[in-house]
């Protein structure tokens, strides 16, 4: 067959992979193929076991796959072939020299720049897909048009709105695209080919079209803002805990004005995922390098307290098990950072579990789709810890469960069940106020949720 244009996506990650099955499900007249330098990677896309669990996800690739959609680990060769390249490589926060804890790591990014530089040899569109500090486009087009050879170059930034658990909704109809360029007569070229691109399924009502700087910094605001929520209701439900209010009902009578809305009002015990910390670290030191201090300090308190509520809730299980953890057998429901997807990465499990562990405690962690990466998170940490898939067996002789993420399996468990099996007195430390606190306690369980009253059967004062 011959397709109309070649796209590549360099890096099959969490981002790159679900968005270029998307793009090859609804634009079937291109061929779009994914690279990566993880033989292993590509390995695994190219299997019936996908590297990551997306809902709907394994159904697009097993339509696409070997049709219009290939995996390979032939960067070289993608890149010579294709007419446009979307950079998704990894952007973490670096934890070395300047800017060390809160300035993105631009090494893959860079390296990647590098190889498009070395093996085009026809025009290509670059698209930042990462996540990236503002102005970095402009260092890209410095490091593709460094050598003269003749190769024109458009840089375009196209950040990503996904949501984990909901990516591939989100790419089939997404609330909106945003497209960014040089203000040049070749840069609005290409970004009318990305546009179009785009338009095969996207409303064009919904394709944003920026200059290249706002386009970048959107990216890194929009997570700021949501993160910015979680930790307004979290920092309330502290309040609430002192109070007597109920943060489920104050967040409904605040999220009933229309000028706030209801989403991103569910207190728990913090924010995790790839993105949102990076992003406002990234944010921080990028008003910092302006001299924009208050700024920086007013973003960062936004990190402090998803902190400060993770800890708290650690200090709730410590002062409410009898001031002791020690030898006490504490079982994690979830260890994904949110439901629907077995990505860990900077979820508060992790915090949690490794707190627990320094406590003395012994830790049972239970998730229905992440337990190979809490291996991994937790590899090395010292501590009794056992993995357990099925929750009736991770919970039993437990003293306490800790929900950590809103699974809905958790909210269907039969708990009589679990009551029976646990080691008395047994406590729930309900940390995404997911579960029926009153039907709890009439079982025996002690019940602790996040910015609600506590509910046990001894004194708690």
């Amino acid at each position: 067959m011959q397709f109309e244009k070649n796209i590549l996506c360099i890096g099959a990650g969490y981002v790159g992979g679900p968005t270029m099955a998307v793009i090859a499900q609804k634009c079937p007249q291109h061929k779009v193929t994914v690279v990566d330098i993880n033989p292993t990677r590509i390995a695994e896309w190219n299997s019936p076991d996908l590297p990551i669990y997306e809902p709907g996800l394994d159904e697009i690739v097993k339509e696409t796959r070997g049709k219009n959609l290939f995996f390979s680990a032939d960067i070289e060769g993608g890149i010579k072939e294709a007419d446009i390249i979307f950079v998704s490589v990894n952007t973490p926060t670096k934890d070395y020299g300047i800017g060390a804890g809160k300035a993105a790591d631009l090494q893959y990014w860079e390296k990647t720049a590098r190889q498009i530089l070395e093996f085009s040899e026809s025009p290509k569109i670059v698209v930042e897909k990462s996540t990236l500090p503002v102005r970095t486009a402009q260092a890209m087009e410095k490091i593709l048009t460094s050598t003269n050879n003749g190769i024109r170059f458009d840089v375009l930034s196209n950040p990503e709105f996904l949501s984990e658990g909901t990516a591939i909704a989100d790419l089939q109809e997404p609330d909106r695209v945003l497209i960014g360029s040089m203000e040049t007569e070749s840069g609005l070229k290409a970004r009318d080919v990305l546009v179009e691109m785009y338009a095969n399924w996207v409303p064009r009502e919904r394709i944003i079209t920026t200059n290249i700087w706002s386009s970048e910094l959107s990216k890194l605001v929009a997570n700021a803002f949501l993160a910015q929520r979680v930790s307004s209701i979290n920092s309330i439900s502290a309040l609430c805990e002192k109070t007597g209010a109920d943060i489920s009902e104050v967040a409904t009578a605040v999220g009933m004005d229309s000028r706030i809305g209801n989403k991103f009002l569910n207190a728990s015990v913090g924010f995790g995922g790839s993105c949102f910390k990076k992003d406002i670290l990234n944010l921080v030191y990028l008003c910092r390098s302006y001299g924009l201090h208050e700024v920086a300090d007013y973003w960062e308190s936004v990190i402090k307290i998803n902190q400060y509520q993770q800890e708290r809730f650690v200090f709730k299980m410590l002062n409410a098990m009898f001031n002791t953890l020690s030898g006490k057998k504490i079982c994690l429901f979830g260890f994904a950072f949110k439901a629907n997807t077995g990505d860990t990465r900077e979820s508060p499990a992790i915090f949690i579990a490794k707190r627990l562990l320094e406590e003395n405690a012994e830790v049972v962690i239970s998730d229905p789709k992440a337990l190979k990466n809490a291996r991994a998170d937790l590899k090395g940490v010292n501590g009794k810890i056992s993995y357990v898939e099925d929750p009736y067996g991770a919970a039993c002789g437990c003293h306490a469960i800790a929900i950590m993420t809103e699974w809905d399996l958790y909210q269907n468990l039969d708990f009589e069940k679990i009551y029976r099996s646990m080691a008395k007195p047994c406590f729930i430390f309900d940390g995404r106020n997911i579960l029926d606190h009153e039907k709890l306690l009439k079982i025996g369980f002690n019940v602790f949720p996040i910015g609600k009253p506590a509910m046990a059967h001894f004194d708690l004062s």
